[in-house]
This record gives C-alpha cells, structure tokens and sequence, in this order.
C-alpha cells in the first residue's frame, strides 16, 4: 500500500523525529550534544555526542538499553510537564548539562540517569522516582530533581541523596513551575543552580487557592475522574514563592512585594551578577526586575518597566551580560491600532545602549558572550526588505555597532542557534527544502576542519509530496499570509474553492518561511482547494502595535483580518469567494467558530479543533493579557466568546446558517471539553444543526498516529460535503 501523506504525516510527528534537536555547545567548543531518534517514524529520542574536530557522532544514552527493552511509563507529573511543553514524543526529551558539558543528566520512566559525554557511557541513580526534571550543579559534582511535590539533590555517584525541601500539605510542590508559568510563561523550571555550585534558587507554589475542575473520561466510567487546579480568569492563581536553599537544607525566603507582582515570570542566575528575577503585576502593565541579596533574601529593584497596553516575555532575557549590564527586549511605542509603519520596534538593550535598530523586530535572546549577543529577529515593519516569515540569527556587540546577519543567502527562511566556544550549531530551514537542515560551523563561518561535512545527519523522512506555497503582504494592511494552489493547478482550472487555515491569535505565527509548515496546507490544496493562511492583528513576529492592537478586543480584529486578507487575496489569486471554509486548532478553532457564527456573509463552513468559546473557562495569564478580568471588564468577554449564559454571543439568529464540525480532546486540561459541550449546546437551543467529534483520552496535543491521520481525512471530507467541493 501506497503511503498517503496524512499517514506519513501522522506517523513521523509531522516530520520531525529523526531530526537533530535540542543542541549544547561545550564551552570549549569541542562537542555539541544534541537529540535525535533513530529513523523517521521513531518516537524515542536518543542523546548523542558530535566531536566538532572530526565530526564523528556517537550515542551517550540509548533508552531503549537503559530501561532493558521494556515500554517506558510515565507519572502523571512527567505527562503534564510533556502537555504543558506540548511534548509528544518519547525517550530522552529533554536533558541538562553541568557548565563543562561533561555530564548530562535525564529522566526516563520516571527514574534518574546521568550520562557520561566523554565516554558515552550512561547509568541509573538510585533515588525516589517519579523524577521531573533533573538538573546538574554546574560543577557536575550534585543532580538537584523534582520528585512527589520535593526538591531533592545527589551526588554524581550516586550517594548521599536528600530532600531539600518537602511539601507541607498535598497542594504543595518545590521545585517546579505552576500550571500558568508552564502554558503561558514558557517558564517550565522551578529550581536554578547557583554558579558556584553551593546553592539552589527554588521555587515553593501552592496550588491551595486555584479552583478545582474535573476532567473526566466517559469512554471509561470505571475510572476515577482527575481532579486538577485551573486558574480560571478572575480566579485565584497558585501562590508562589521563592527561597534560596543551601546543601545542608538551610533556606532563606527571598522577599518581593509579591501583592504587586504576583507572576515570576523569569529567573537567571549567573556569574554575571546576583539571582535576577522578572516578576509581573497581575494585569501585566508593569515588570520589576529585581536583584537577590543572596546572604538576606532581600530584593533591590534593577528595573521597572511599564506599558499601558501589556508588557511580552521574551526568551533569553533578561539575564546579565558579563560586563554588569542588564540584557533585555524592550517595545517602543507605536499606534495601537497596529497600522502598517506605525506600530512600534521592539529592540535589544544592554543597560541603557539600544542596540538594534527599529528596522529589526527582536525576538530571543540566543546567547550572551563575552563581547557580543547572539539573538534571532525579523525585519520589522517599516523595513526596506520586509519578507513574510523571514526569521534570521544575528549578532550585536554588547558595546554597541552594527548588527550583523549570521544567516545570509536570498531566500526567506527561519533560523534557530546556539554556541560555545567559537563554534555555532545553526539550524535553518527554506522554503525550497523539506525540513531544517543543522550545521556545525565555527563563528566565523567556515567548516570546522577542511574537507569534513558540517552538516549534522538528519534521519527524518522525505515528504511524499512537496510544496511551494506564495508568502505575501495582503492589502493595506500588508497582513502577512501565504497562498497555497493545488499540485499542477492551472489558470484555464478556473477559480477555487477556499479553506482559510489560521491560528490568527497571539503566539502563534503560522505564516513562516520553511516548507514543512506548509505541507498539511498542500495537502488540502490537492483535494481541490485553494488554501490561505493569513497572520492577521495579534499574531507575533511583525510588531508590537500588531500583537497589541487586539487588546480588549480580541474577537473583532482577529476576525476582521482575516476577512480582510481574503478579499485582498481574491483580487490577485484564483478564490472562489462563494464557497469559503476555514478550519483551525484551539485559537484557530476559536476563530474559525466565530468566523461562522459572525460573518456568514463570508465564510459557509468551519472546522473548529478544541476551541476557546467561553473566556471565563480559559486561565488567568493568558486571558486577563487580552481581556482583563471578568469582574472589571464583563463587556469585553461578552463581545470575545462565542457563548453567553444565555446562549450564542453575537450572532444575527436571521443570518443563514453554516456547517460546523465541532472536535475536542475529552482529555484535555488546558482547553477543557466545557468549551465544546457548550457551544454545541448553545447551538442546539438555537435550532442550528452541527457534528461534535470527541475525541477520548486525547488532550489539547491530539497526539497519536491514528488520531492525527484520520482527522485530516474526516476534515477533508466534511469541507468537501459542505462547500460542494471536488478533487
């Protein structure tokens, strides 16, 4: 049997195992140790060892040898942790070093290894499991781990293992990172090693104020239904706290006015300075970065930063330079309408010296050194060579200068790196190539030995169909998106019907410069349609005036954009605007819901996966970032959910009604089923016919090959029937 794209698809993790990932560079620059799983459709991620000199790889921990063959089990702490970094494969996952990169230490069905990375030779450390999240010492002398709500350490040997700190209560846990940190933050720490090795910055959260909601699983009533704590917006969040604890267990509270900056957002320990904290206000107006006192536990205020709109985290920052100078990203000021030319710069900083021009839109920081950062970013807008989904690696002198393009070259792509020693891993993927290609080069760009191949080997699998999408600006609003037309199409084939295919909302950019992202797009555009995906106000990569102009607002300008991209793409691209569907994922789903639901002049069939309907359902950092709490402002969570108490929000009952598929993971716990039992509810009670396709035991990922493969064939069919589609 042939294999059918949706298959191959599924099976590979849309193309990703197989690939090199998660890169360390040894700070002499002799290895780079990297993830990788054995072939293309293998979920189980080894960690390897590259010799930059000779470019010979070797493996330092096989977990299939490590657990004897037998199937890896995960806790119910390891899968969240996975859900929350949206982790779906198996194997080594993830890891960390000491500062050498001598030694490695990881997790695998919940018990602790450590690796050898001269000798490659990988062994167990007898200690509690389920561990979550080990970490060692820079000195590599202790491992420091999560384990039952505890903060633990052991020595490298094995020996001497012992609790730093354990839970008082059951809603207790040290050494982690809470639910919102995790999902919304990208904080998925909760413990940060001193550098000389002596102490531990831990964070202390108790979940004791959160609600509790149940997800249950109905497709098996024996079993007990999860009882978890979701912070709802307008609700309590968890409380936490942070403490500095030496070896010996003696701890010291660190102090902030934790009433006006209730979020820790980021911490940083160096030898560039004292712990460095990011803490953030509820509203998210205003962030204090805030040093340590490391004998008192006493802060003293760095910075304070404010935004009348909100202030955005970024990654790799802030963090201190190692002159002494405070590293950050900062927004300049725009319009809030987020008009083309007019919305603002985000910049780097090094203490008071901008050090990017308004011309390059920041994203992460990638590495800070001695003389210079290392850090990703677009072209921003107003920048004379704007291109859609262009994302390069640069690097600035910390004294200030010119920044410089790591990654050259005509074509648009996306680049990621990370470096030590003078030897960069940079990794870069186009749109005229089947996924990212990683290479190891010295910082000046040439291979590290003559004649020896650079390239790091890649054993994902070459897609059975390729693709060429169009990256454009759309109309006046120069709204980024990309137009994809079925293999060998045709002008004399006459206009197509149209699948719009968003995420639309904030941190989610889908229009990128690599082809892998825009093969599921191919795939439906070989089944007779015309895909667009546009990334309209609010998504990340363009502006700060562009993600803020949805504030308070979300519903209308998401919506409003991509009505817009589409008209604009209609006047220039083969769009039979009579027969229009749209089809997206959690914020996408959100989107394609309201789509239908509010312009059925415009769009006559939606897919919506796991969907946001209600915003009251959703949690606090993210929702009360766009929306503010339901007590204050009740109006703008009438006018962005789909659903009201008293049924469908918004909606014209006169106006024609349109086909929607509604799908959601009945395992779910970060967009809970409520959203779609309600919404299908709500459209019951309003006499609207619609499908409801539950998913059981799947979570907000949709992970599985089965499921993935089939939903793209059950979407497919339901967008043809509905449109009147063919192909």
């Amino acid at each position: 049997m042939a294999t059918t794209f949706p298959r191959q698809h599924a099976r590979t993790h849309r193309f990703t195992l197989g690939a090199p990932r998660s890169f360390t560079v040894a700070p002499d620059g002799s290895r780079v140790v990297f993830l990788r799983s054995r072939n293309g459709s293998d979920l189980a991620h080894l960690l390897w060892v590259r010799d930059v000199a000779s470019g010979a790889e070797r493996i330092a921990a096989d977990p299939e040898a490590l657990l004897g063959g037998v199937a890896e089990e995960l806790s119910a702490e390891e899968r969240a942790r996975r859900e929350r970094s949206r982790e779906g494969t198996a194997g080594v996952v993830g890891y960390a070093t000491d500062t050498s990169v001598n030694s490695a230490a990881f997790a695998l069905s919940g018990r602790l290894f450590v690796a050898d990375l001269h000798s490659g030779q990988a062994r167990e450390l007898p200690v509690p499991a389920p561990v979550v999240d080990p970490r060692p010492s820079p000195d590599g002398r202790h491992v420091a781990y999560a384990t039952g709500g505890a903060l633990r350490v052991v020595t490298a040997a094995g020996t001497d293992d012992r609790a730093l700190a354990e839970p008082e209560a059951d809603t207790v846990a040290w050494g982690v990172a809470e639910f919102v940190a995790a999902e919304e933050m990208s904080r998925t720490r909760g413990h940060w090693w001193s550098p000389d090795s002596d102490r531990l910055l831990a964070a202390r959260v108790d979940d004791a104020p959160v609600h509790r909601w149940t997800v249950a699983d109905p497709a098996n009533p024996h079993e007990e239904p999860a009882r978890i704590a979701y912070p709802a917006a307008g609700t309590e969040n968890a409380e936490v706290r942070l403490y500095l604890i030496d070896l010996d267990g003696t701890r010291c509270e660190v102090v902030w006015d934790r009433e006006r900056y209730p979020y820790l957002a980021r911490a940083h320990w160096s030898s560039g300075g004292p712990p460095l904290l990011q803490v953030q206000s509820r509203d998210q107006r205003e962030a204090a970065c805030l040093s340590v006192d490391t004998a008192t536990g006493a802060t003293s205020v760095t910075l304070i930063e404010n935004d009348p709109i909100w202030l955005e985290l970024f990654g790799g920052v802030p963090a201190w330079a190692p002159d002494g100078s405070l590293v950050r990203i900062a927004d300049e000021a725009g319009r809030p309408d987020g008009a083309a030319g007019t919305s603002g710069a985000r910049v780097l900083m090094a203490g008071a010296r901008r050090l990017t021009p308004a011309t390059l839109h920041v994203r992460a920081v990638l590495d800070i050194g001695d003389e210079d950062v290392l850090f990703s970013a677009s072209e921003g807008d107003g920048a004379p060579r704007s291109r859609p989904g262009d994302i390069g690696v640069y690097r600035v002198p910390l004294a200030g200068g010119e920044p410089v393009r790591v990654t050259d070259g005509e074509e648009p792509h996306v680049a990621s790196a990370v470096r030590g020693g003078g030897t960069l891993v940079l990794s870069t993927a186009t749109l005229s190539r089947p996924g990212p290609r990683a290479v190891v080069l010295r910082e000046d760009g040439t291979a590290p030995v003559a004649g020896q191949p650079a390239a790091v080997a890649s054993f994902a699998e070459e897609p059975v169909l390729g693709t060429a999408p169009r990256l454009v600006h759309a109309g006046p609003r120069r709204i980024p998106a990309a137009v994809v037309l079925p293999t060998g199409y045709r002008e004399a084939d006459g206009p197509l019907p149209v699948l719009m295919d968003p995420y639309g909302g904030p941190h989610g950019q889908r229009v990128v410069a690599a082809h892998n992202a825009h093969l599921t797009a191919q795939w439906f555009a070989d089944q007779g349609f015309a895909v667009v995906t546009a990334d309209g106000r609010g998504t990340p990569g363009h502006s700060p005036g562009w993600e803020k102009a949805v504030s308070r607002r979300l519903a209308s300008v998401t919506l409003d954009d991509q009505v817009a991209a589409l008209q604009a793409l209609a006047e220039e691209y083969p769009l039979d605007t009579s027969r229009v569907g749209i089809r997206g994922w959690s914020y996408g789903g959100y989107l394609a819901a309201l789509a239908v639901l509010r312009r059925p002049d415009v769009f006559h069939a939606a897919v919506a996966g796991a969907p946001v309907t209600d915003w009251r359902l959703y949690d606090t950092h993210y929702t009360e970032r766009y929306c503010g709490t339901p007590q204050d402002d009740p109006e703008v969570y009438a006018e962005s959910s789909l659903i009201t108490d008293a049924g469908l929000a918004g909606v014209d009952r006169d106006a024609p009604h349109r086909p929607m598929m509604i799908i959601h993971g009945l395992a779910d716990d970060n967009v809970v089923v409520a959203h779609a039992l309600r919404l299908s509810s709500a459209l019951l009670a309003a006499g609207r016919a619609h499908e409801v396709l539950p998913l059981s035991g799947v979570t907000h990922m949709a992970g599985g090959a089965e499921v993935a493969e089939n939903l793209l064939l059950l979407q497919v069919d339901f967008l043809k029937r509905s449109l009147g589609a063919g192909g």
